[in-house]
């Protein structure tokens, strides 16, 4: 008698296929799904933070952080968190009274701008005194010219934090700016991340963060950051 056979027949393995088809699109789906939330959270940081700063300037007729005023016109917001009012937000080393960039956040916050409550405390940022962006590096409103490739004028301007890899930066940047990453109101930035342990974004080559003009999206570098100029 002959022997039937054993196996998987052709619509078997045409069905199991189909199945693995639909596992891969669902991971892959949701992969788009988590960096599209963290692009519009990372947007919405930038927008309610930048919103904050003029509302701010607006109601106090003064920089949060740099306010010399903060202690009597704003509740629980101690004298040892007045700025110098000089019209720019500085660290100790830079100009400042005290870290206004860290002060920034208990003027904001103890104003009812921004949520959470932060309190000043000199030195290295803490999740006491600073936001956080969603990779838990530290955001930093600041006077300075630590933005693109480091060569053009001080200005006040937000930094996202670091540790944001650069296809990231690339999507924020063209939907808010202009997708460049050296020009425009959005730009890369080396800022650390601020508080412990943080490690400078590189860019200027293809495996780093940016080449050129443009976000490094074919090799992603996991450690980049930007700025919001204001």
């Amino acid at each position: 008698m002959a022997k039937r056979q054993q196996g998987f027949t052709l619509i078997e393995i045409a069905i199991v296929l189909v199945i693995i088809g639909l596992l891969l699109g669902g991971v892959l789906k949701g992969q788009e799904l988590i960096q599209s939330a963290r692009v519009r959270n990372l947007i919405s940081q930038q927008d309610g933070t930048k919103a904050a700063y003029f509302g701010f300037l607006d109601r106090f007729r003064a920089l949060p952080g740099d306010y010399s005023q903060a202690n009597p016109n704003i509740a629980n917001v101690a004298a040892t968190s007045n700025g110098n009012n000089n019209g720019r937000i500085e660290s100790t080393g830079g100009g400042g009274a005290i870290d206004e960039h860290i002060a920034a956040w208990e003027h904001l916050s103890k104003a009812g701008f921004i949520n959470g409550s932060y309190t000043y405390a000199a030195g290295a940022e803490t999740t006491a005194t600073a936001p956080t962006n969603p990779y838990a590096r530290y955001l930093r409103v600041i006077y300075d010219n630590v933005y693109g490739t480091g060569a053009g004028a001080a200005r006040h301007n937000l930094k996202t934090g670091n540790q944001i890899p650069s296809d990231i930066m690339a999507e924020i940047d063209r939907k808010i700016d202009d997708g460049n990453p050296v020009g425009g109101t959005f730009q890369f930035s080396t800022y650390d991340g601020g508080g412990a342990g943080g490690v400078a974004p590189v860019g200027g080559a293809a495996t780093q963060c940016y080449a050129g003009t443009a976000w490094g999206s074919a090799t992603i570098d996991t450690n980049c950051g930007g700025a919001s100029l204001f």
